[in-house]
């Protein structure tokens, strides 16, 4: 690794500072970075994280795809994690934490909402920023396409669902734009870009080059986008700093708890390091776009609701990197 990369958790520590200070030393360039959103999917952040995205999908061999099927307990694991576990998990901890545990100091109306938001969280699986983590854990680029693509179509079928049967509520409109243009945008067009930079590139040899030339600009692309989610959220963490440090405990226990319940999972059933770690790290990270989607959509935007799904996205990095640099730790467990 580079010194670029061995101390890439430092480098996101200054990247949310700077976030925290560029929202406040100038909120006129957050509110027009804001103000580029389609479908609730902000397009700068989206630029980025296809930045992120593309340098792994150049590494993925579309006749590999084939052999993936060969080795499905990784995807049965990350389909009942995400599905069967996750969700309820969430509900149960959000329940707990905000009507016990934290009740002297949360009104009810506030909890109520802040339990909605984490069931919204918990019931949205990752679909990019996986890319991210998987490549950092030297993952199967193949299998890890497989698994995104297969938790986009259940997730068109058991989202809504899930959430109603969670919230309590049958009438739950899911913005089925900001499904369709984050798949886009996310996993089909730098999959199709890859595809094509292969065929371009032709040889191994070459196309081993010319991924190492541009690995350096997705974790570039992450500080950015660090930056930047920070800088929109900058105030709410300043205004509020209580309340959010009391929301990210039960995401935090959610976090790491269905984690090691995957990875613990994966390593039992001899499933290899390089299927197993990205394995894990999907059902723990969350497709906070549609998150912060739904909760307005439904609870409105300056809701308590929303102010969960955000603080989802606030403590999502810093998570997911104390994750990968476990996985790359106990590598040698599975091998």
């Amino acid at each position: 690794m580079s010194i670029f990369e061995r101390y890439l958790s430092f480098w996101i520590a200054l990247a949310m500072a700077g976030g925290i200070i560029l929202g406040s030393a100038a909120p006129e360039l957050v509110t027009v970075i804001a103000a580029t959103e389609v479908a609730n999917v902000n397009l700068v952040v989206a630029v980025l994280i296809w930045a992120m995205v593309y340098p792994m999908m150049v590494g993925v061999d579309p006749r590999s795809l084939k052999n993936v099927v060969k080795e499905p307990k990784g995807l049965a694991i990350t389909l009942v994690v995400n599905w069967l576990i996750k969700p309820f998990t969430m509900a149960a901890l959000g329940v707990l934490f905000f009507r016990s545990v934290f009740s002297d100091f949360i009104a009810d109306e506030d909890a109520q909402q802040y339990i909605a938001g984490l069931i919204l969280l918990g019931a949205a699986p990752c679909t990019a920023m996986v890319f991210v983590w998987s490549q950092l854990t030297r993952g199967d680029e193949s299998y890890t396409l497989l698994q995104v693509s297969v938790n986009d179509v259940v997730m068109v079928f058991a989202f809504a669902p899930i959430v109603a049967f969670l919230l309590g509520v049958t009438d739950i409109k899911v913005p089925w734009g900001t499904l369709v243009l984050s798949a886009g945008l996310f996993v089909a067009l730098p999959l199709v870009a890859g595809v094509w930079t292969r065929r371009r590139l032709g040889g191994a040899e070459r196309i081993a080059i010319f991924r190492g030339k541009i690995k350096p600009w997705s974790i570039i692309g992450l500080i950015a986008t660090v930056v930047i989610l920070f800088g929109l959220q900058g105030q709410v963490i300043l205004d509020r700093p209580q309340v959010i440090a009391l929301i990210a405990v039960p995401i935090l226990i959610q976090s790491y708890g269905i984690f090691l319940l995957a990875y613990t999972a994966a390593w039992a059933l001899r499933i290899p390091h390089r299927i197993a770690a990205p394995c894990a790290l999907i059902g723990t990270s969350n497709f906070f776009e549609l998150a912060v989607a739904v909760a307005i959509s439904l609870f409105g935007l300056n809701s308590g609701a929303a102010l969960a799904t955000v603080v989802g996205v606030l403590v999502e990095v810093p998570v997911m990197l104390s994750l990968v640099a476990l996985a790359n730790g106990t590598r040698g467990r599975f091998e």
